[in-house]
């Protein structure tokens, strides 16, 4: 007993040398850390990013897959013909965002970037018609011109340039290789994702404890529900806006209006500040090219309609899963912005939803384990 005590003894010091040794050897080559773990991360990028594409498209194939199970025929066949039908809808809905929508938001940015001298000049004849004392002849209007002319905007948006960056990170051979690999491993794991699913649960299982197994259970269910409708319903509710955005500022007249609807519609999927950022942009846009009445009629129009997408659209697409205060919606989405970007701002308000559900369960048991208590010295007493 005393020997075995020994060595117990002899091992736990040997294990915490050791773990002191691999801390400071972390702590002091903390850059070759960082550089193998950059190294590690770029191999397997098109692994992370076949995950997070059949991730997105685990709805649509499991809600095709039920279809083609009606049918007699095809239910033989129904879990590959739903992944490859899943795969073609998304290629003719991103060739019809090419050729359709990319082409008239391309042309109206180019136009109002050529236009723009002529706005600012007219802005400028505006303030110079103010009185002396406006905060708005302060403004440096020339050398606003032209440091927007000296940039590039059309670098952004070229096809060529974006195909050159990629061949200076990785070579455009890489990312060509890259995008198959992430297709078919995505493709893989939609085909197996019941075997994938099965053996998580049974590793999970095996790992935990019966209360733990169910409680890891409960929430991967709920946090996977609420994050896939998020995303979903936030794409689609963007879609509607966008283009009722869109009809409203051509019925008015407003110049650009398919940009603008493009442009609101895309901010709208981050929940308040996209919406408010969209909005703010736009009036300043349509204040250089329309003037201050239109800016003013366009405001109205679109606070009108962002109103009715906060009230009626939006409630009715997410529906009551993301039921979350105002308040704590504007947090999370500014904690996210801060510290991990627009991704951040995306993916704050189901994220900060999931957060709720587990503090709002551990609130109940608690009462309910207090409440236990209280009943049971009542009747010991």
């Amino acid at each position: 007993m005393k020997q075995k005590k020994v060595i117990s003894k002899w091992v736990y010091y040997f294990s915490l040398g050791v773990g002191l040794i691999l801390v400071y050897r972390f702590v002091s080559d903390f850059g070759i850390f960082l550089e193998g773990l950059k190294k590690v991360i770029s191999v397997i990028m098109p692994f992370i990013m076949a995950i997070i594409l059949a991730y997105l498209f685990y709805k649509p194939v499991a809600f095709l897959e039920r279809i083609f199970n009606k049918n007699k025929i095809l239910s033989k066949i129904a879990r590959p013909l739903s992944v490859f039908s899943t795969y073609i809808i998304a290629i003719m809905l991103i060739t019809l965002l090419i050729n359709c929508v990319i082409p008239p938001i391309k042309q109206s940015t180019q136009e109002l970037i050529n236009n723009l001298p002529n706005y600012i000049e007219t802005a400028k004849k505006a303030v110079s018609n103010t009185n002396n004392n406006s905060i708005l002849k302060e403004i440096d209007l020339e050398e606003l011109t032209k440091k927007i002319q000296e940039f590039d905007f059309e670098s952004l948006i070229s096809t060529d340039k974006i195909i050159e960056y990629a061949g200076k990170v990785i070579g455009v051979f890489g990312l060509i290789f890259n995008i198959f690999v992430t297709i078919i491993v995505s493709i893989y794991l939609l085909l197996q994702r019941k075997d994938i699913k099965e053996f998580l649960k049974k590793f999970a299982k095996a790992v935990f404890d019966d209360y733990t197994y169910s409680k890891i259970n409960k929430y991967f269910d709920k946090s996977n529900h609420i994050l896939l409708d998020f995303i979903y319903c936030q794409i689609l509710d963007g879609i509607i806006i966008g283009i009722l955005a869109a009809i409203a500022m051509s019925i008015i007249g407003v110049k650009y209006s398919v940009l603008l609807g493009f442009f609101i519609g895309l901010f709208n999927i981050i929940p308040y500040f996209g919406a408010i950022m969209a909005i703010g942009i736009s009036i300043f846009i349509t204040l250089f090219t329309g003037g201050i009445n239109q800016a003013i009629i366009m405001a109205i129009t679109v606070i009108i309609l962002q109103q009715i997408d906060s009230n009626i659209i939006n409630p009715k697409i997410l529906g009551e899963g993301l039921k979350i205060s105002p308040i704590l919606v504007i947090f999370a989405v500014t904690i996210g912005g801060e510290f991990f970007g627009i991704i951040g701002m995306f993916l704050a308000v189901p994220i900060a939803a999931i957060i709720k559900v587990i503090i709002m369960d551990f609130i109940e048991i608690r009462i309910k384990i207090k409440s236990y208590r209280k009943n049971k010295i009542k009747i010991e007493t």
